[in-house]
């Protein structure tokens, strides 16, 4: 019998104009590792969800959905509480304590085990988890990383038999993103738990999966084996390409666009296979290099950029963003946050901040804005300090945020009126702001959703209305606090569309991403954040080349031949070239 079983699923969130699952029908397999995927808005989200008796959505609802043959409306509720385990996107959603320890135990309680189970089970878990040296922390005191690992060990201490995880790792960086799927992988493996994941982020989980699923506009279009998905989505030619193509691991679009080209495929006793991970795509390539004499490059000369270079290739009066000797601290019993920052950005540039959770780099953009004022140092934005006494004047019509939770800026009851009220004090004419408003919900592709509240979109779509409402300000100064957090791979891409124009018309952007091969692709320079301070700042080139962890699948793929390359077309380019000797 099926773990998990949908049949002919279909429901529509009040006033909207379509439908947010059409005809939904699948089945996974017990302890199936199986990976849901789509553009933002697919319906990703709301699937899971009716997953989850407690979590269905208010709509129109029709089909069935079957937990171990039953429908899941019916399901007892200490069933549905202990043996189907939901982790949320947002880390700060799910805590409901104050202590790391009664957060492990906080659900047992619920259901009423003795103190000695509880005590047995919560031990457990945390030796699995790794989690006893914080075990008694306050849960505020937690990591981004640390508060995710929580939430899924508060979990599984229920013991579910299924796993429900909603893009778990939007908010982590790179490094802990990884350890948390790494942990997921081994609860599928090692506890037999069924795993059904939703994720942008699909370079380590297409390895992991033994289904991935595909959706869009409500429906499921594909349902296969990962390899099988890529040959799909990737189609014969580009114009066949799918837009989900863009969101697969770097090594399968390399492969995809080599094939096509006419690149001889990966071999392995004889046999072609389609590589899905770093090794593999290293070994093909490795196959390619050796056909056609092509050599090593040493790149233990290359760095990952250069703190000195930071100010000596501009000119002073092209700062617009000047930082100088920053130091920052929460409380006076709380270690330095900041320590002697120094930061300049560019007119016009598109400047990406990266490092670990919890290192600053939020910090910093709230110094930047003025919505915290550091002990020490000085700030200067377009010719001003930042102090108590200016903010009016640096606000209007020349700085604005998107902090990084989206929600924040949300205060009406649909996505039309939540733009209008970023007109409120514009001066346009009524007919002049409906222009406005319709080109912004355009540009973001949210017009479909001009009646919905912002609060019953995804987490893509509500990153989209704040990012439209910010825009609609517009300012010359924008600061994104992880602008790419929930979008899908084909949305970045127009976002990348729309940054660049901003920046050709001379607005400055300063932005603070985990997002690794959007800041490669599309940034001016990147700088690397850690204890306090920019420790490394260069072109994504210069930046990325020198890097193990923080760079992008593709120049770790290609850095043996290639070790400049950080996008996935240039080492598609590379290898059509040596294998056709093409330009």
């Amino acid at each position: 019998m099926a773990a998990i079983e949908v049949k002919d699923l279909s429901f529509k969130y009040p006033a909207a104009e379509r439908k947010a699952l059409d005809q939904v029908s699948f089945e996974v397999e017990q302890s199936e590792f199986v990976v849901l995927c789509g553009k933002s808005g697919c319906g990703k989200s709301t699937l899971l969800r009716h997953l989850k008796k407690n979590l269905v959505p208010y709509g129109e609802v029709s089909g069935k959905v079957l937990y171990g043959g039953k429908e899941t409306g019916e399901l007892d509720d200490r069933v549905n509480a202990s043996q189907i385990g939901f982790v949320q996107q947002n880390p700060d959603n799910q805590l409901v304590t104050d202590k790391v320890w009664h957060e492990l135990a906080f659900g047992l309680e619920s259901l009423g085990l003795d103190n000695q189970s509880i005590k047995r089970r919560v031990a457990e878990m945390a030796s699995f988890f790794d989690i006893q040296t914080w075990f008694r922390k306050n849960v505020s005191e937690l990591s981004g990383g640390q508060k995710q690992l929580l939430n899924l060990a508060s979990v599984m201490v229920m013991q579910p038999k299924v796993l429900i995880l909603d893009e778990p790792t939007s908010q982590l960086d790179p490094i802990a993103a990884t350890e948390f799927l790494k942990t997921v992988y081994r609860i599928n493996r090692e506890l037999g738990t069924t795993v059904i994941i939703s994720e942008h982020r699909l370079e380590e989980l297409f390895t992991m999966a033994d289904k991935v699923m595909v959706m869009d506009k409500g429906r499921i279009i594909a349902c296969d084996e990962p390899w099988n998905i890529g040959r799909y989505l990737g189609g014969s030619s580009i114009e066949e390409r799918h837009p989900m193509f863009y969101g697969m691991p770097s090594v399968m679009k390399i492969y995809s666009a080599c094939r096509a080209a006419g690149v001889p495929g990966f071999m392995r006793k004889d046999r072609e296979f389609s590589p899905l991970t770093i090794r593999e795509g290293r070994l093909w390539l490795e196959q390619i290099a050796e056909a056609n004499n092509v050599p090593e490059v040493d790149s233990s000369i290359l760095h990952g950029g250069d703190k000195v270079r930071q100010n000596s290739t501009k000119n002073d009066a092209d700062e617009i963003i000047n930082i100088k000797n920053l130091w920052f601290r929460y409380n006076k019993d709380s270690g330095d946050v900041l320590r002697g920052l120094n930061v300049s950005v560019r007119r016009g540039e598109l400047f990406c901040l990266m490092g670990g959770n919890g290192v600053g780099k939020s910090t910093t953009l709230k110094a930047i804005s003025g919505n915290i004022t550091a002990q020490s140092g000085s700030i200067t934005v377009d010719g001003l300090k930042v102090k108590k006494d200016n903010f009016k004047e640096l606000f209007h019509n020349r700085l604005a945020m998107l902090p990084q939770n989206p929600q924040a800026l949300f205060t009406e009851i649909t996505v039309e009126e939540e733009l209008l009220e970023a007109l409120y004090y514009s001066g346009f004419s009524d007919e002049e702001k409906a222009g406005r408003i319709e080109e912004m919900l355009d540009r973001m592709e949210i017009s479909h959703l001009r009646k919905s509240h912002p609060y019953d979109l995804s987490g893509g779509e509500q990153q989209r209305l704040a990012l439209g409402k910010i825009l609609l300000l517009e300012p010359k100064i924008l600061l994104l606090d992880e602008p790419t957090k929930g979008l899908d791979p084909f949305f970045k891409i127009t976002l990348a569309q729309v940054l660049k124009k901003l920046t050709e018309d001379g607005v400055t952007i300063f932005m603070v991403s985990h997002d690794v091969e959007f800041c490669a692709e599309y940034a001016d320079r990147c700088a690397m954040f850690f204890d306090g301070d920019i420790v490394s700042v260069g072109s994504p080139k210069e930046f990325f080349a020198g890097n193990n962890f923080y760079t992008t699948s593709a120049n770790r793929i290609a850095r043996k031949w290639l070790p400049e390359a950080v996008t996935w077309e240039e080492v598609a380019a590379w290898a059509e070239q040596v294998t056709t000797g093409s330009n």
